[in-house]
């Protein structure tokens, strides 16, 4: 009888203990600094919003938020070492868009399946694009940008900023809408991709908010917006919307862990960066550094987003016949 006592109270003491190992990552997290990975290098609009967002985290957190730039294979590989790495809250991810809902479609081969492997903590951050042509071009107006890719021959070029990149499928689906022809020239970057369309190498180009300055300056010269309203950054230019109904192109940032992280510590994440993009400043800093403006839903929103932009991409890819070895 004692032999069984003492084994249930063993028992007992050891369901206690692992009650207790099993709550203390909750419990004492963070304990150390945190890694936020980003899919590009420094200086892109990724590397601003990390930096923007990392800072009030940070001390929201009472931990060192430390950015790590892994750019290559569009998002691919800052994915996987994400998704690879421990479940701890320890290893974030500022996920684009094109890793969740472009790569799946594009990339013949991946090493991980980010829809499976990722878990969405929170939407940060949504963006625009602009599209900007040479100053030399003969258009002032993006009607007159059609006009002349109608009857362009040979056709126009265009840069991206890499194969696969919503800058490239922007004009992808800007060409089925209006029926015109455009050749593709992909650049490393939107920094040498704005070069190009600058020298005269190509003749237009999607940008981000980074290409605004450049418009603002008259090195290039902006004719529409892929969003459903005017940009506040350039609000003289039309949504491409207007002339094609159910065209919008936009980017959107996230915040993810591996799976399999204990649900306290993603929820202690969402909460304090939830209190972190609600903060006055915030939206004016993404703006001023042309990386849009805070995206706030709830995770069931959020996941209906990532859905449906994955069906939208994935039909666009098909039709348009891309792929990525």
């Amino acid at each position: 009888m004692r032999c069984v006592v003492f084994s249930l109270i063993r028992i007992a003491l050891a369901a206690a203990l692992a009650m207790l190992a099993s709550a203390a990552p909750a419990e004492t997290y963070p304990a150390r600094p945190i890694r936020l990975l980003i899919s590009f290098p420094p200086g892109g609009a990724s590397d601003l919003i990390a930096r923007t967002l990392g800072a009030p985290l940070s001390a929201r957190l009472g931990q060192p938020i430390v950015v790590e730039n892994r750019p290559g294979s569009n998002g691919n590989l800052a994915g996987e070492l994400a998704a690879r790495a421990a479940p701890d809250g320890y290893t974030l991810l500022l996920g684009p868009s094109s890793l969740l809902a472009v790569n799946p479609h594009l990339y013949a081969r991946m090493a991980f399946d980010p829809l499976k492997e990722l878990l969405p903590v929170a939407s940060l951050v949504l963006n625009e694009l602009i599209l900007a042509v040479n100053p030399a071009l003969a258009v002032k107006s993006f009607q007159d940008f059609i006009a002349l890719a109608r009857a362009a021959r040979p056709p126009l070029f265009y840069a991206s900023i890499g194969n696969g990149s919503e800058h490239h499928l922007a004009m992808e689906f800007l060409k089925q809408q209006a029926g015109i022809d455009l050749v593709h020239v992909p650049y490393r970057g939107g920094g040498p991709a704005a070069i190009g369309v600058m020298a005269g190498d190509v003749a237009a180009m999607f940008g981000g908010g980074s290409v605004a300055p450049l418009i603002q300056s008259g090195k290039l010269r902006g004719l529409a917006v892929t969003g459903q309203r005017r940009s506040q950054l350039l609000p003289e230019l039309p949504p491409i919307a207007e002339f094609y109904p159910g065209y919008e192109v936009t980017i959107w940032q996230g915040l993810f862990v591996p799976i399999g992280t204990p649900p306290a510590i993603v929820q202690r994440l969402r909460d304090d960066m939830g209190a972190v993009l609600a903060q006055p400043d915030i939206a004016e800093k993404l703006a001023v550094a042309g990386s849009g403006e805070p995206y706030v839903t709830t995770p069931s929103d959020f996941l209906a987003r990532i859905r449906s932009d994955y069906a939208r991409y994935g039909k666009l890819i098909k039709d348009a016949g891309l792929a990525v070895d």
